[in-house]
């Protein structure tokens, strides 16, 4: 089995504020599609979902968390980039600590798994469950 066929374990934290979602913004070039997602990424081998949970948000936008509650947990089969993925996600719904995330418009910041720009932005939840926004993965709109 080769890397891109590993099944990987992830985390996502939900932020709900004022009926939106606070998103990251991506593009699957081959689809031509955006599409966003709740940020979060990998759980490093003997680190918690909650703890890389914090040391997400703090590496990829210098945000602390609060009101961590625990939500569940999906499977996300999915093609990305024409590739096929595979990954297991620990979901939480959780609250910044500082209030100035909530006013933001949006936040460019780099990850540092793709090297590039991503931003970060407030969504609103109606545009999510009708469709016309793409969340992924699909199964987030169950947790809202």
């Amino acid at each position: 089995m080769n890397k891109s066929q590993q099944i990987r374990v992830k985390v996502f934290g939900l932020i709900q504020y004022e009926k939106r979602l606070f998103v990251c913004e991506g593009y699957d070039s081959i689809k031509q599609q955006k599409y966003y997602r709740a940020l979060g990424g990998s759980i490093e081998f003997g680190e918690t979902s909650r703890a890389a949970l914090a040391r997400e948000f703090q590496e990829e936008i210098q945000a602390e968390l609060t009101n961590i509650r625990y939500r569940g947990c999906l499977e996300n089969i999915y093609i990305f980039e024409g590739k096929p993925g595979h990954e297991i996600v620990q979901v939480y719904e959780c609250d910044f600590v500082e209030q100035k995330f909530y006013q933001l418009q949006e936040l460019i910041f780099t990850e540092l798994t793709y090297h590039h720009p991503q931003k970060a932005l407030w969504v609103d939840i109606s545009r999510c469950k009708s469709g016309e926004l793409r969340l992924v993965p699909e199964q987030f709109l169950e947790f809202l």
